[in-house]
């Protein structure tokens, strides 16, 4: 495809048909069995997925939600031969800094819609207008509307490439870029691929290795590595089948709501800092997030990124970052970053440490990484 592809206008408008599916799959749900009285050891709880499909197919409504969505700028351009959708959301202040939103998996762009008005708009929320921006919050090809891709090698890299692709077509020649989970990693790489234009990279979700040769260890960053370590050995499950067999895994969350449901939903009970996953996060945002990949059906082709990550041997970095880099630690994150080790691979300027929230900071603690955002952003303006 061109790449000086036109940046064109997009609304989402599902079919009615699409949601009288979406309902009549879930009423004739095919529920399995489960042992008494084992709670989550064994995966995500039969009667709570019960519960939330039923609230899903009786009391949910998509049109509210999308109405929602569509009351930000939507576009779509096509870079290296994939679509991109985005949303764009400029602030009425002319000195905004741009910036790039990545969300990961099984994230979407319905994680930002709590933080855009304050980070466009910081006056109206009580902040500085000092600290506005103007957003650009992606889909990851594959992804919601940025899906399915068409080709092989859509890598965390790559996606980067992209995004430096479309930060140019913007016009924006000089930006900031933040995210977490798969978010981050993109988020980094575009600082290392495009370090002339990215002015800083801010996360929320930075992967430390401990050294063989790291000493002695302090207590805080034993139970970090010791977090580390439990997630890789029980909870990364999902990550080794996305990374191996995306295609086997994806006739069963395609074709079953109850399915795709279950197996994102799980990942909000595991990772977030507040019980149950509707308790921790919005109910409605989080089934908002599970009917976009539903209804785009791209639960297989948003798990193709970590197989081709895993392929193109991009989970490490790949070389040193150098852009001014931000680490906002959240006490339910996945594998809390251990402060000492992170500046291996990047250049730290900014480290701050919460009391609350987990992986999903823009729906759990918006108002913490709204303020960290600015915060980092500040004196790179």
């Amino acid at each position: 495809m061109d790449e000086h592809s036109e940046v064109t206008p997009f609304r989402i408008d599902i079919p009615q048909a699409d949601l009288d599916d979406l309902r009549d799959r879930l009423a004739r749900t095919r529920w399995p069995d489960q042992l008494p009285g084992v709670g989550w050891d064994y995966g995500i709880p039969l009667d709570y997925v019960r519960e939330l499909a039923s609230y899903w197919r009786d009391g949910y409504d998509w049109r509210v939600h999308e109405a929602r969505l569509n009351g930000f700028g939507q576009f779509v351009t096509a870079i290296d031969g994939a679509r991109v959708h985005f949303l764009h959301v400029r602030s009425a202040s002319s000195d905004a800094l741009p910036l790039i939103i990545t969300h990961g998996w099984p994230g979407s762009v319905v994680e930002f819609w709590d933080i855009i008005g304050p980070l466009t708009d910081p006056a109206a929320y009580g902040g500085s207008p000092d600290d506005a921006f103007h957003l650009v919050i992606p889909s990851i090809p594959g992804y919601g509307f940025s899906g399915p891709t068409h080709d092989r090698g859509w890598d965390a890299r790559r996606v980067a490439r992209a995004w430096a692709v479309l930060m140019s077509r913007l016009g924006y020649q000089r930006y900031g870029a933040q995210g977490g989970d798969w978010g981050a990693f993109i988020s980094r790489e575009l600082g290392v691929a495009d370090p002339e234009h990215v002015a800083g990279v801010h996360l929320n979700m930075f992967i430390t290795r401990v050294p063989d040769d790291a000493g002695e260890l302090t207590e805080e960053e034993t139970r970090r590595r010791e977090a580390a370590q439990r997630f890789r050995t029980t909870g990364s499950g999902y990550n080794m089948i996305q990374a191996t067999r995306p295609q086997t895994l994806a006739y069963g969350l395609t074709d079953s709501p109850a399915g795709q449901l279950a197996w994102i939903t799980e990942k909000f009970g595991e990772w977030t800092d507040n019980g149950r996953p509707d308790e921790a996060v919005d109910r409605d945002q989080l089934l908002t997030n599970v009917t976009l990949y539903w209804l785009t059906g791209t639960a297989g082709s948003s798990a193709r990124l970590y197989y081709e990550t895993a392929r193109a041997r991009a989970w490490s970095p790949a070389a040193r970052s150098t852009v001014p880099t931000g680490v906002a630690v959240f006490p339910r994150e996945i594998a809390p970053a251990i402060r000492r080790f992170a500046g291996q691979s990047d250049t730290i300027v900014h480290w701050t440490e919460f009391d609350r929230g987990g992986h999903f900071a823009a729906m759990e603690v918006p108002d913490l990484l709204v303020g960290d955002v600015r915060e980092f952003f500040r004196p790179l303006r």
